[in-house]
């Protein structure tokens, strides 16, 4: 009895922490608050900096601002015509090249972005370039590392939000937060993060045909990324990304929809 009354108090407090994702209209668990998502996101963004290296290519770190600002301007033109604009409240859009190696891109809350001087070869040029940052701006747009978090404290701490966990208990939470851009260490946790890709493929596929950037060269430009990882992606269960094939084929399904928004 006493853990159905828990199991029920879960469930109730997952039916209230709710938003929805723009586009897709999905309705995802939020037991963080933006505002506290943000903080974290520009506590850690911050400290990034300090211990990385900005590219001194100034061409290069040109084009990664403009096409960031490109894309930015696009979401919040979708924003205020749908009425959302309120979701991009406290935002500070921030684009930065990283010299790295890493074939790697990323999007904080807030509207952090960094992308590593290893992936322009694969980008090719500007367009190729924001089909990866269409992506991971769109993971920011779509809160999903809000939704992260909050699918950690309902698996593992009975729903409660990260304010409550933060009052009781200040270190567990205070790992939850240094984690909170890792991915799941668990299948149900990789599967989960399975969709959010999907889901940025789709919003990011929109986003950069409103900023001006063909939406078609997406399917190349993750064909280069299978290339150059060589075959050695690991199984598409055991991934947080999907693979090669299910991508191709998403990204196709996604292209009428974002092609009514490009305009050449």
């Amino acid at each position: 009895m006493y853990k159905k009354l828990i199991a029920f108090s879960i469930a109730a407090v997952m039916m209230v922490a709710c938003t929805t994702v723009p586009i897709t209209g999905r309705r995802q668990l939020s037991l963080v608050s933006d505002a506290q998502m943000m903080q974290m996101s520009y506590d850690a963004y911050d400290q990034f900096l300090k211990e990385n290296k900005l590219s001194r290519d100034a061409q290069a770190t040109a084009m990664v601002k403009r096409t960031g600002q490109r894309i930015q301007r696009a979401v919040e033109q979708y924003m205020a015509a749908n009425g959302m604009s309120d979701q991009l409240q406290g935002f500070q859009w921030e684009h930065n090249l990283i010299e790295d190696d890493q074939v790697n891109a990323w999007a904080m809350a807030g509207g952090k972005t960094v992308t590593y001087t290893g992936i322009l070869p694969v980008a090719q040029n500007e367009t190729g370039l924001a089909v990866v940052m269409g992506h991971e701006i769109a993971h920011a747009i779509a809160k999903h590392s809000n939704e992260r978090m909050s699918q950690q404290l309902a698996q593992q701490f009975g729903g409660q939000t990260l304010s409550a966990l933060a009052g009781s208990q200040p270190g567990v939470a205070q790992q939850l937060i240094m984690t909170a851009y890792s991915a799941g260490s668990t299948l149900g946790i990789l599967k989960y993060g399975r969709n959010q890709e999907s889901e940025a493929d789709r919003l990011g596929l929109i986003f950069m045909a409103m900023a001006g950037y063909n939406p078609q060269e997406a399917i190349p430009f993750w064909e280069r990324m299978e290339a150059k990882s060589g075959g050695q992606a690991p199984p598409e269960f055991l991934s947080t990304h999907p693979s090669a094939g299910t991508r191709r084929a998403n990204l196709q399904s996604y292209m009428p929809e974002a092609m009514k928004y490009y305009k050449k």
